[in-house]
């Protein structure tokens, strides 16, 4: 145990029997790679860096526990190739970061911290005035386990609360007593802000001047997330200009912050040192989870909350690994291409991987889907839960015939808007492709920066399309083009070396005869 972890997680690891445990906190790099070759196990929170050096130095290391969802500091990568199993705890600290967020909130709203520093500095200023919270509208960003917990908070406040989330039904809302709204709606309507999504390329500068311009005169912004989903720019100049009344940040662009970021120049900005998981029964929670986690790997074999590998036998993970991988693009490809709250997935197995042991696979289709918007949170043994809760439905079919491929795999995704499905299999031991969006045949290879667009089949558009990427410079990879008819409609995936700048993808989306173009990164 190479960081300070509560008692009580210490108990039940020398409780269980058959396990010697070390408490050996403050090791530097070196000192950690000099110990860690006589270990295990290895539990960790935030304050240890499981490089890769240190992975390599491992000789016996069989499982690495983080007391905590967050695994960046640990090489996931380089543990997965040595064959260890990486686990985190993510349930541990949801109410705490829920609760932080809605005390956020009401220090916004009342002005404390101001006014505690004030009398603090031997003054007596009247003149803190706040605002109710009371029948004012909430805008949550992120409707999942910790948002939908603040939602619920908040209408205990007699708060009305609007929710923006792609990916959950109207019927889960409706459940949660919230009004599902488009993002914009939030921005026009909303009193109160309060983001609860992980930050992905899709949710960085999720909030900029162009959504700051939108927003009601006023509005007080609250981060209890992950840093840079909020542009801190764009919200100093939002403050400056009268559009924001406050803002509540927890997290930060660069951590620790820096001393000269403007914001904490300001008085309408509160902040936190990054605490949403900082209360006693948090860090008791994430200690327990840890250790019966440890404890059921080394007595019982059992893998729980693994990020990095599902619980399956050795020999059945080497057949099917390629398509776990295959999987997982699928998933995370279909959330970055619908639209619409998600309703259900169906999967379709045909041919010889009908034959094998799917359930892995389509967990790894799951969780590629939900880590586009859910987060690091997401792994092979939440996957399904998290899917349930946001009132996903997910059918598994198989069959053994498969006309055109050996192995097939079909995924249906079924919003509120529309339905679309994607097939892809496995070329040769280990070369994944998708071979059919929609009606379209195709054959890519998922992987890197895509651009994936629809048009009307004319004449000149595929050749715009490329002057366009040229001039911008932008350089193709690869391409590949489908459609249902001559003079009919067309799909296109273009494998591409960079991301595209979205004033290319404007106009990319912009021309005539193109009927919808998205960047995808895998």
């Amino acid at each position: 145990v190479s960081d300070k972890l509560s008692e009580k997680g210490i108990e039940i690891l020398k409780k269980a029997g058959g396990l010697v445990v070390d408490v050996k906190t403050g090791l530097t790099k070196e000192q950690l790679i000099a110990e860690i070759p006589k270990y295990d196990g290895l539990i960790i929170r935030s304050g240890t860096k499981v490089t890769a050096d240190i992975i390599s130095a491992a000789k016996n290391l069989k499982v690495i526990g983080r007391a905590g969802i967050g695994v960046d500091n640990v090489d996931v990568d380089a543990a997965s190739k040595k064959g260890i199993v990486v686990m985190n705890t993510p349930e541990g600290n949801i109410i705490t970061t829920a609760e932080h967020a809605i005390a956020m909130m009401l220090s916004l709203a009342r002005k404390i911290p101001q006014a505690s520093a004030s009398i603090k500095a031997k003054k007596w200023e009247k003149g803190f005035m706040g605002v109710e919270v009371y029948n004012k509208i909430l805008g949550v960003i992120g409707l999942g386990r910790i948002g939908s917990i603040v939602a619920s908070r908040a209408k205990g406040l007699s708060m009305n609360v609007i929710a923006y989330d792609p990916f959950i039904s109207k019927e889960r809302a409706q459940n949660l007593g919230v009004e599902l709204v488009e993002l914009q709606d939030i921005f026009k309507r909303a009193d109160f802000i309060s983001v609860h999504t992980p930050k992905t390329p899709e949710t960085t500068y999720l909030i900029g001047e162009k959504e700051f311009s939108i927003m009601k005169k006023g509005v007080r912004i609250i981060n209890c997330a992950r840093g840079g989903i909020i542009d801190e720019k764009a919200l100093y100049k939002a403050i400056k200009d009268k559009i924001v009344a406050g803002a509540a940040l927890d997290v930060f662009e660069k951590e620790p912050v820096q001393p000269d970021n403007p914001l904490l120049e300001l008085d309408e900005v509160i902040c936190t040192p990054h605490l949403g998981a900082s209360t006693d029964e948090a860090q008791l929670n994430v200690a327990i989870d840890v250790a019966e986690q440890i404890v059921e790997f080394f007595k019982k074999g059992q893998i729980r909350n693994a990020v990095n590998v599902p619980s399956i036998s050795a020999e059945l993970l080497s057949k099917i690994q390629p398509y776990l991988t295959l999987g997982e693009k699928m998933g995370s490809l279909h959330a970055q291409l619908i639209e619409g709250g998600v309703k259900g997935i169906t999967i379709k197995y045909s041919g010889d991987i009908a034959n094998l042991g799917v359930k892995p696979i389509t967990i790894s289709i799951i969780k590629g889907f939900l880590q586009s918007f859910v987060g690091e949170g997401v792994n092979m043994v939440n996957a399904p839960f998290i899917a349930k809760e946001r009132g996903i439905e997910v059918t598994e079919t198989t069959t053994s015939e498969s006309h055109d491929f050996a192995s097939l795999i079909s995924v249906t995704v079924k919003t509120e808007k529309q339905e679309k499905l994607i097939e892809g299999t496995v070329f040769g031991k280990n070369d994944p492709r998708i071979v059919r969006i929609d009606e379209y045949w195709v054959e890519a290879s998922p992987s890197g920066n895509m651009l994936i667009f629809s048009n009307i089949d004319a004449p000149g558009v595929i050749g715009k399309i490329g002057t366009i990427l040229g001039d911008d410079k932008v350089n193709i990879a690869g391409m590949q083009l489908g459609r249902n008819k001559p003079k009919g409609n067309a799909v296109s995936i273009v494998n591409i070396d960079s991301p595209i700048p979205d004033k290319t993808l404007q106009k990319i989306r912009s021309m005539p005869n193109i009927i919808y173009a998205k960047m995808v990164k895998l």
